[in-house]
């Protein structure tokens, strides 16, 4: 197996980078100065335990590669970019090969179904980060991350079992499991919160802010017959995900966040902008989420950065005021 991590950023970067390290073929699909930085010095992976630097073969785009029958492609990038990203494999020749969703939210398998037959959720709890080309950072151990992976809607087949087995040979807890999708539901309802942390920075206060907007999402899952798994109380975080200090690296949040301060677009509207979507599809008003989706349309527009609000700012939207 050859896999292709479409999108070297946070997520791509450390399992791209882990990969290589544990002696697994892998291209990377980078741009701009990350692209620059691997191809001139590597790319150097940093957690509680590791700092070490790979060297990555990397492409600029799909049509540098010839893809193989072999192949696994990994899409890792933000779901605002992942249409184009499948329309350009697409043309590149990229056919049959099983394409893996290591993103948030539940939209990038939709659109990979449209275009491609053979697709596979991923839920990826990795707290890692990506500010500066040619480094990236995971913040957990013993093992970099946990994910749950398995054919999109439902289901296993011998590429789930494949990758997951090279993912555990490079220090994730990696589970192949039919219900992938169940859990990445559950996974959305922790990333509803991304949004205030981008807006405020790290804060006490968010855990409570976040819940109104879980409890909205729980109901409009109710409605829609979507069942989920609670994700932030999952009992193997403790046994294979405890987040610990890397020396002389800061967390800045998470992907959201992240994404303000590089000066990207962020992906909201394929977050809170889902339970939106289900709500208006279901009859369940959610004007806490829609709310949601408007902040992030605001700080991406206006350019603001994490802590440029403040938590009495996010109460006000919440309580409607």
């Amino acid at each position: 197996m050859r896999i292709i991590i479409y999108g070297v950023g946070a997520i791509g970067g450390v399992v791209g980078a882990a990969l290589i390290r544990s002696g697994q073929e892998v291209v990377g699909i980078a741009r701009g100065a990350q692209l620059d930085a691997i191809r001139a010095k590597g790319l150097r992976l940093r957690t509680p335990e590791v700092d070490d630097t790979v060297q990555m073969a990397c492409v600029a785009h799909p049509s540098e590669l010839t893809f193989r029958s072999d192949d696994a492609i990994l899409l890792c990038m933000k779901t605002q970019h992942t249409a184009e990203a499948l329309d350009a494999l697409r043309d590149a020749g990229v056919t049959d090969q099983p394409i893996f969703c290591f993103q948030n939210g539940v939209e990038n398998e939709r659109l990979a179904l449209r275009r491609f037959p053979n697709v596979h959720s991923v839920t990826v709890m990795l707290p890692g980060t990506f500010l500066e080309p040619g480094k990236v950072v995971a913040y957990s151990r013993p093992k970099f991350g946990i994910l749950d992976l398995g054919r999109y809607p439902a289901g296993l087949d011998a590429a789930d079992d494949s990758l997951a087995a090279a993912l555990t040979h490079a220090n994730f807890a990696a589970f192949a499991r039919p219900d992938a999708l169940c859990s990445k539901y559950g996974k959305l309802l922790v990333n509803l919160g991304n949004i205030l942390q981008a807006a405020v920075g790290r804060s006490p206060d968010l855990p409570a802010l976040t819940k109104p907007l879980q409890a909205e999402a729980e109901q409009v899952y109710r409605a829609a017959g979507i069942d989920w798994e609670t994700n932030d109380s999952d009992p193997r975080r403790d046994e294979f995900m405890q987040i610990t200090d890397v020396p002389g690296e800061t967390r800045q949040g998470g992907s959201t966040a992240q994404s303000l301060l590089r000066g990207g677009s962020v992906e909201t509207d394929y977050l809170n902008g889902e339970i939106s979507l289900l709500g208006r599809l279901h009859g369940v008003p959610t004007p806490l989420n829609d709310a949601m989706v408007a902040l992030g349309h605001r700080l991406q527009n206006e350019g603001l950065k994490p802590g440029d609000l403040k938590t009495d700012d996010l109460k006000a939207l919440l309580s409607g005021s």
